[in-house]
């Protein structure tokens, strides 16, 4: 056999190797991204939860302002204390009609308690507080303790690698049944998520902007929220003078609350 031909039988058995090689490093990247190591997710999760918000107590007072057809229809403004995972009062600071409205959470037991009414009423984390916010956006955002996270995909926004990762409810109980979450990898910074009702049907999205210093870290202070259902209605968040502050456990109850009225 001439050495050309030989030549040519080698060539193409290292480049049918190399294939094989390159095929089989693409599938294992495929399946380290994709199969939802449980670890990994969890641990992305909970650092962006700390990205979002203090471990300590804190105080930190919200602007709400909602659009309808690009006109400004409301406009609210809350004071949150927040201890732990499980411990949260929201307190409506205006409008002045309506001051004196507040919230209690306990674990994913929620409160309202109104001015004049004797006894708290019960809420839904789910339920709508104003505009595209639910009562839980505020009182409950600890997306490590509500959902189980599986990683689904990396996809690359402005540059920049992030995880998408998809959160499933761990029960009823919590604001969403499922959400889709973007999470940039190299600093556990929230990017946008999706949130999606019991049936599955995308309620809206929600994307975390102008990252600045707040209670010794950068975070999200602006969150822009569109209706998936009615693509003309916006909320936007906006949080500012957050501060880490000593909150007793007795301030978290409904004996509380009463005494404040």
């Amino acid at each position: 056999m001439s050495k050309a031909p030989m030549q040519s039988i080698v060539s193409h058995g290292l480049l049918m190797l190399l294939s094989a090689v390159l095929v089989a490093n693409a599938h294992a990247q495929s399946v380290t991204v994709g199969s939802g190591d449980d670890a990994l997710a969890r641990s992305i999760v909970e650092k962006a939860d700390q990205i979002r918000f203090p471990a300590e107590p804190f105080q930190v007072d919200v602007d709400i302002v909602t659009t309808r057809q690009g006109e400004r229809s409301e406009a609210r403004k809350y004071r949150v204390l927040s201890k732990g995972n499980d411990n949260t009062i929201v307190t409506l600071t205006e409008p002045a009609s309506e001051r004196g409205q507040s919230m209690l959470m306990k674990g994913r037991d929620l409160w309202v308690f109104m001015p004049n009414v004797s006894q708290p009423v019960r809420l839904s984390l789910a339920q709508r507080l104003t505009g595209q916010v639910a009562n839980g956006d505020l009182a409950r955002a600890n997306f490590a303790g509500d959902y189980t996270p599986k990683i689904l995909r990396t996809e690359t926004i402005a540059g920049e690698a992030h995880y998408v990762i998809e959160l499933n409810a761990v029960d009823r109980g919590v604001t969403y049944q499922r959400v889709v979450y973007w999470v940039r990898q190299s600093n556990a910074w929230p990017y946008q998520a999706e949130f999606y009702s019991q049936s599955n049907r995308l309620l809206k999205t929600c994307k975390y902007e102008r990252f600045q210093n707040l209670a010794g870290r950068t975070r999200p202070t602006r969150l822009v929220m569109d209706d998936a259902l009615r693509q003309s209605e916006q909320s936007v968040v906006e949080y500012h003078d957050m501060t880490v502050r000593d909150l007793p456990d007795r301030m978290f109850s409904k004996e509380y609350l009463r005494r404040l009225e």
